[in-house]
Parts: structure tokens; C-alpha cells; sequence
């Protein structure tokens, strides 16, 4: 009997050993092309700014220093950068706006396709994934075309004389929430459906055949039972929406820079990359986070319905 459990254990060792060597090309490759690039930004944010871009290879904290205060040119006294702040809360306030607003769209999308047959779901999820299929520029484009001035709402609007002139859409935090939501909602969609797949719709008659109200089975059996799709989908969405570039540019402008323009900025105009690379560590500490209140939250669902 020991003999055999020994036996047992070996050939476990090597199993585990076979498949860290089957895995490591992976691995490295992992490691070389995502945590590479990232300790280089760390290392940049440690040293001083070049003159023409850059950086000297002298360990300096001004980078970090720059991203919270600023320093006067004249005097050298010390002040809060409001304008570091704000494009921060910015990118926060329009991140969390936009997975909301998703969300709110999201949910009932995917709970009507969870509800169809099966072989009408497949129809529903191709319609779904079909703005995956083009550039994120040309979606950009094509929300700027529905919301500018001469676009295709207040066309419509002043043709039903609701509106006497346009109504300033474009270059606002409204135009960038709006194309944010627009090409994120399929990040929150295909995790709520995946969520809502697993549900057991008996429960939802059994509700309703014990009077309870749309709004009570929603909060008591629904929403508790897709919590980990709920939490996946606003991951997914918060995360790529704190750090957009794109959208901000073409439908906010110059006036509504994101953390995302505030960095290329550093790297390009400002030609302060130390400041640039703190910025990019500073909001990859933001989603590290939001990814720490992912894995707790869903850790606890697991637990509670395991």
C-alpha cells in the first residue's frame, strides 16, 4: 500500500514537472512581452527627464512628484497639479459612468437572449460580437457622425421642430461616455449571457407563482445568481474604459483629455517621459484594484453558492 501511494506521488511530480516544461515557452514569452515592457515603464519613472525627451539615467522621484503636485517656476512653492487631478477623477468618474450605463443596457440584452431557444441564441450573439469587426477609429467616426451638430439626432430633431439649433453634443464628457458605451456594451453582454445561460428560469415561475413582483424576483433570484457575470462584465468594461485613448480624442477633443491622452501627451508633446511612465504606473495601480475587488467579490459568490 505504501509502495503504491509513494508510486502514486512520483508519477504526480512528474506530471506537474512535464507540464511546467511544456508551459515555460509560454511563459517566457508572457514575461517578455507584458511584465518586460511594464518593469522598463517602473525603471523610467524613476529617473530624470531628457531635454529633448527621454531619459537621463539619473534615479530621481520628480516623476512621482509631478503626477500629485507641481512646483512654482518662480518660487519653487509646492501646489496640488489640479490639472493632473482632474483628468485623473475624469477618467474615473466617465469609467464608472460607462460601465453603469452599460450595465443598464446590458442586463435586459442579456437576459432576452438568454431567454430565447437555443438556436436563435447563436443568431443573437453573432448580431452582438458584429461591432468586434471593425477598427475602433471607424466606430469612433461613426458615433461622431450620430451626435455632431449636423449629425443624425438633431437632424432629426429639428426636422420635428423639437429644437430650434443644435444641441452641443460633441466635445463633451456626454460624446465620450456615450462612444465609450457604444464599444464597450459587448464586453458586458457576452459575460451577463454567460451568467444568465446557467440560470434556472424555474426559480423565476417559482417567484412569480408566490406573488412576488417583477422587482422582487429581479433583486431576491436574478441578480444574486448572475452576481459573477455582473462583476466579470463591469471588470471588463472599467478596465479598458479608464485607460481609452481613442474615443476621448476623436469625441472629446482637446478640452476632455482621459489619464490615457495625458500620458501620450507626456510621451509626445511634453517630452517628460518620467512623468509619462508614473502615469502609466499610476493607473495600472488603479486597475490592479479594481481587479483585487473582482477576485474578492467573486471569491465570496463562489463561496456562498459553491
Amino acid at each position: 500500500m505504501e509502495h503504491t501511494r509513494r508510486a502514486a506521488e512520483k508519477a504526480q511530480r512528474a506530471d506537474i514537472r512535464t507540464r511546467w516544461l511544456l508551459s515555460a515557452p509560454a511563459l517566457v514569452v508572457i514575461a517578455l512581452a507584458s511584465v518586460g515592457p511594464l518593469l522598463i515603464v517602473l525603471v523610467y519613472s524613476f529617473l530624470s527627464p531628457g531635454p529633448y525627451g527621454d531619459v537621463i539615467w539619473k534615479p530621481s522621484l520628480e516623476g512621482w512628484f509631478n503626477v500629485f503636485f507641481s512646483r512654482d517656476i518662480f518660487d519653487d512653492t509646492v501646489s496640488f497639479a489640479d490639472a493632473h487631478l482632474s483628468i485623473l477623477w475624469r477618467s474615473i468618474k466617465l469609467a464608472i459612468g460607462t460601465t453603469f450605463l452599460t450595465f443598464v443596457f446590458g442586463f435586459p440584452t442579456a437576459y432576452f437572449i438568454a431567454s430565447r431557444s437555443p438556436r436563435s441564441r447563436a443568431i443573437w450573439l453573432f448580431l452582438i460580437t458584429i461591432p468586434f469587426w471593425t477598427n475602433l477609429l471607424i466606430r469612433a467616426f461613426a458615433i461622431q457622425e450620430v451626435i455632431r451638430n449636423e449629425g443624425i439626432i438633431n437632424s432629426l430633431l429639428m426636422s420635428a421642430g423639437l429644437i430650434t439649433q443644435p444641441i452641443q453634443m460633441m466635445f463633451t464628457d456626454f460624446a465620450i461616455m456615450v462612444g465609450m458605451t457604444y464599444v464597450h456594451l459587448p464586453l458586458m453582454v457576452l459575460p451577463l449571457y454567460a451568467s444568465m445561460e446557467k440560470l434556472d428560469f424555474r426559480l423565476v415561475e417559482a417567484g412569480y407563482d408566490l406573488y412576488a413582483t417583477r422587482l422582487a424576483v429581479l433583486r431576491r433570484i436574478i441578480i444574486p445568481q448572475v452576481r459573477p457575470g455582473i462583476i466579470a462584465g463591469s471588470i471588463l468594461v472599467f478596465i479598458p474604459s479608464l485607460g481609452s485613448y481613442v474615443i476621448p480624442r476623436v469625441l472629446g477633443g482637446g478640452r476632455n483629455l482621459m489619464v490615457g491622452n495625458l500620458i501620450e501627451l507626456q510621451f509626445g508633446q511634453g517630452r517628460n517621459w518620467p512623468l509619462g511612465a508614473a502615469l502609466s504606473i499610476t493607473l495600472v495601480f488603479i486597475v490592479l484594484v479594481a481587479l483585487a475587488f473582482y477576485v474578492r467579490n467573486v471569491g465570496k459568490s463562489g463561496g456562498s453558492h459553491g
